[in-house]
């Protein structure tokens, strides 16, 4: 029984682990300090096998989680992924996505965009999911203080100098990625600016994400639009994808800056470009409506509409014809603006 009776279902996770922050939570405020190092241990053998014995098991967690979910939240946004609810019990030590909940995939790209139904300040918006890691991250720093240091002052002290790694972790994951995003193997110190300003003129055109990022590979070896009747077919396709970015007066120049900046790559020929940035790239992804779609037919007794989404997502980065109806951002009046937990 939700709002109404539903057909019962056995879902089952799984995962490396279900320990969470919530599970270190838990037992430092309700376990002895002996259960809370044998939780450390336990979770080190699960998770970092070949773990030193030559510094505190705490402080090589600690920097071990630390280091894989800097690196989970850059892949969450190279994809355009947002979560919905980051707490504590919500974050797998694992360094795996385990709790969907009210998540979803942006359309337009708004660094702003919300979607759960319980959150309606933004905390877990699409652009503070990084900071919302490290909250995170320091509530867990906090379960561990009493084992890196029997000096609370040393303790924090401690704690406080790994979790200043997280941002140089994580902007080192980003900008990696989506360096490779833009079809640049070899990072430079402008490649920050370049990925800056095309979520910049995304934002400011109210561009779709996915479908930017992955038809920005047509403009690979142009380095003028032509007027003719192709030039027109192609600006009408980027109407129907919602990527009028690529229409805009300020794509021009920002397109010039990037074809400078991965032709002068050593020994990288247009394909590998090309195919570096379908790699990373997807060309669909479970757009909201797709996935309202589905729901409806199921709860009609059609399950084919949701087959159909989880074969053809098995596969999101390649290109075939099924895959069409698929890259379609939804019309204004299939916009599933809420997502839920239990979706």
């Amino acid at each position: 029984m939700r709002e109404s009776p539903l057909p019962g279902a056995v879902l089952t996770r799984v995962a490396a682990s279900h320990l969470r922050v919530g599970t270190f939570e838990f037992a430092a405020a309700h376990g002895q300090e002996s259960e809370l190092a044998a939780l450390i241990l336990y979770t080190l053998e699960r998770h970092d096998k070949n773990f030193s014995e030559s510094e505190p098991p705490a402080l090589q967690l600690l920097r071990n989680v630390i280091a894989r979910q800097a690196k989970l939240i850059a892949q969450w946004m190279h994809v355009g992924f947002i979560h919905g609810v980051m707490n504590t019990d919500n974050m797998a030590l694992s360094g795996e996505t385990i709790d969907y909940g009210p998540c979803a995939f942006m359309d337009t790209y708004h660094p702003n965009t919300v979607f759960s139904s319980i959150d309606t300040e933004g905390r877990y918006s699409f652009a503070n999911q990084a900071r919302i890691a490290l909250w995170n991250l320091e509530r867990f720093a906090e379960t561990l203080l009493p084992l890196l240091d029997e000096d609370h002052e040393k303790a924090v002290e401690v704690a406080q100098d790994a979790l200043e790694s997280y941002a140089e972790i994580f902007n080192q994951h980003w900008l990696n990625g989506m360096a490779c995003k833009l079809g640049i193997f070899e990072r430079g110190e402008e490649d920050q600016a370049l990925i800056t300003d095309f979520l910049q003129l995304l934002h400011k055109t109210e561009s779709d994400y996915t479908n930017s990022f992955r038809r920005l590979n047509l403009f690979i070896d142009e380095h003028a639009p032509a007027q003719s009747s192709a030039t027109e077919e192609r600006n009408a396709l980027f109407m129907r994808l919602k990527t009028a970015v690529f229409t805009s007066a300020d794509f021009a120049h920002w397109q010039q800056r990037w074809q400078t900046r991965w032709a002068a790559q050593t020994h990288k020929s247009s394909d590998e470009v090309r195919a570096l940035m379908n790699a990373h790239n997807p060309n669909i992804i479970p757009r909201n409506h797709r996935v309202q779609q589905a729901l409806r037919a199921a709860e009609a007794g059609n399950y084919e509409p949701l087959n159909t989404l989880v074969r053809l997502l098995a596969t999101p980065f390649e290109d075939s014809p099924e895959h069409e109806p698929y890259r379609m951002p939804p019309q204004p009046e299939e916009r599933v603006l809420r997502t839920f937990c239990g979706t």
